[in-house]
């Protein structure tokens, strides 16, 4: 009885170690798209633009670099990127707005306190060689450009005016930046245009206008419309494949919820009676003991002065020594320029919700993936877990927004690019891989 107890076993062994032998991963799958020469088209976010400035290690942890690895295992070709020679940041002129790249660092405040928060790199500047044309060594395969707008897509001459552009575009001063993708001749793309036709209205405090062409205004829709719908049906003319992603809730980044509207903090109460006093209850303005809403100016109000509602937000750009030492938000008023009031937040919302529908309505028409990166980013709202770590939208410590509080760490980037092959993967019958988000660095600390 025991021999056959062990014949048995023995067998179940066997037939176990032979059943282990023949299962083997899947193997990645283009499905119904070809890989083979893949584009990305867009701004900042898909160049690789993080902590307020572009950099070579963060454009190689671009969101389609890591794309390009995971195509290259179902037969994608060589991805080209218009590499920059440094980390520093490029270009660097503070009085035109262009800073070095920001990195965790301690500093010492107007009151004297020392703290580690974000602060300018230091090191040797290596930008050395940054602006010469590199257009002879594409075409590009990312043709992220910082700064682009959808409606500037379709301009002739824009590229000379970008000095990102204007390095590696053919003939920047006379070609479209559309042109430039189609010189690729892309089997596949992807498409991430219009967070700019109404970035740079809100964070400017909305001094732009809604419905303008200027740096700083939202973009028409009208013209919106056009240029989004011409750029896609120049890439479906070569038969191209692709995914087709829409503009998320500038308002929900950490650019505008890291700053509290409640943050005037008054510990005595002398300090309340004081202001209050002062103000004469002036549009209801009142203060506590305690945390307080900033006051703000207000064109619009008796006195061009009122409290921060609910619903509004201060930019982060605000210069917080200002805020501790100046009396910005108590005895001063917020300038306009770092505030979004409640109708500067509608005019982007409304603009983002107009915007979507169009690029959704074209995926539609086109049959092409539709990544909803507003509905993905906004759940990163409660928090996304990868592998036990979780990620959210907290400024420095929540490990998807770099210290520019607008654009993403290459974790951040791999949260997206993870979205993106999952649509592949649901529109074309792909089976690739998801990226190792942990693998890629978040915000580092000294």
């Amino acid at each position: 009885m025991k021999k056959s107890y062990l014949l048995i076993a023995a067998s179940a062994a066997l037939c176990i170690a032979s059943c282990k032998s023949k299962i083997e991963p899947e193997k990645p799958t283009a499905g119904d798209a070809d890989f083979s020469n893949y584009i990305a088209i867009g701004n900042s976010l898909t160049s690789g633009f993080s902590d307020g400035t572009l950099y070579r290690s963060g454009q190689e942890n671009s969101y389609p670099s890591m794309l390009a690895a995971q195509f290259q295992l179902a037969g994608g070709g060589e991805f080209k990127q218009p590499l920059l020679p440094g980390e520093a940041g490029w270009p660097i002129v503070p009085a035109a707005g262009y800073n070095p790249r920001r990195v965790m660092g301690y500093s010492t405040d107007c009151l004297g306190v020392k703290s580690l928060s974000p602060v300018f790199y230091a090191l040797p500047i290596d930008t050395a060689g940054s602006s010469a044309s590199i257009a002879s060594q594409g075409p590009f395969n990312n043709q992220g450009v910082p700064g682009i707008r959808c409606i500037d897509y379709t301009l002739t001459g824009y590229g000379i005016f970008n000095p990102y552009s204007a390095r590696f575009y053919t003939n920047p001063g006379s070609t479209k930046p559309l042109d430039q993708a189609l010189l690729a001749k892309p089997t596949f793309f992807t498409m991430w245009l219009g967070s700019n036709d109404v970035l740079g209205y809100a964070t400017s405090g909305g001094t732009g206008a809604n419905g303008g062409v200027a740096i700083g205004d939202i973009s028409p829709l009208s013209v919106f419309k056009a240029s989004y719908e011409a750029s896609v049906n120049a890439l479906m003319a070569l038969n191209a494949k692709g995914v087709l992603i829409n503009i998320p809730d500038v308002t929900a980044i950490p650019y505008f919820t890291t700053v509290p509207i409640k943050g005037l903090v008054l510990t005595r109460q002398g300090q309340a009676d004081s202001l209050n006093a002062a103000y004469g209850g002036l549009n209801g303005i009142h203060f506590n003991v305690g945390a307080n809403y900033w006051v703000i100016a207000d064109s619009s109000v008796t006195g061009n002065i009122r409290q921060i509602k609910e619903g509004e937000y201060v930019c982060l750009s605000i210069p917080q020594n200002n805020l501790k030492c100046l009396g910005w938000g108590s005895v001063v008023p917020i300038p306009d320029g770092y505030v979004l009031d409640m109708q500067e937040v509608n005019n982007v919302k409304s603009a983002t919700t107009a915007f979507n529908l169009v690029i959704e309505d074209v995926a539609t028409k086109n049959h092409l993936g539709y990544v909803d990166a507003n509905a993905y980013l906004s759940s990163l709202q409660s928090g996304i877990t990868w592998n036990g770590v979780s990620y959210n939208p907290t400024f420095v410590t929540g490990g998807a927004f770099s210290l520019d509080g607008v654009h993403l760490t290459p974790r951040g980037y791999a949260l997206i690019a993870n979205e993106i092959l999952r649509v592949i993967n649901t529109t074309y019958h792909s089976t690739l891989p998801m990226v190792d988000i942990n693998s890629k660095n978040g915000v580092l600390f000294p």
